[in-house]
């Protein structure tokens, strides 16, 4: 078994589609339209096209904007993704005007910072040490 598709929730994807290929790199995978204005819409990293597919999903649902509420309220991340170099990064990501919550911050065998995706979601970046 592994994992195929993950998502994370957003009011915009057009919004969500531009931070998430733009700003942070990943690549259009599909793009599928499901009645205005929703879409099958699904993004790789760009090094792995075959890799795990993060959905962005819409939030429509009632239950979805009061869950998003209370992780950010409560500082919880909805997703984690993996850095070479989480200094870089940081550094990368601030000067293209990213919000952190979090710097890098040092936790023994992973380093991680968390940043504000401008569409509703905490993302998580870990570098982990060792590998």
């Amino acid at each position: 078994m592994r994992i195929i598709l993950t998502s994370v929730l957003f009011d915009d994807q057009a919004k969500a589609e531009r931070f998430y290929t733009e700003t942070l790199g990943f690549v259009k995978k599909h793009d599928v339209a499901l009645g205005d204005p929703s879409r099958w819409l699904t993004v790789v990293g760009k090094h792995e096209p075959d890799g795990t597919e993060l959905l962005l999903e819409p939030d429509g649902h009632p239950a979805a904007k009061r869950f998003k509420a209370a992780m950010i309220e409560d500082g919880i991340p909805m997703a984690q993704f993996g850095v070479d170099d989480i200094e870089a990064e940081h550094k990368r990501l601030s000067e293209a005007g990213v919000r952190f919550t979090q710097p890098p911050t040092d936790f023994g065998p992973v380093i991680t910072a968390v940043l504000d995706d401008t569409c509703g979601n905490l993302i998580q970046l870990a570098q982990m040490k060792d590998q």
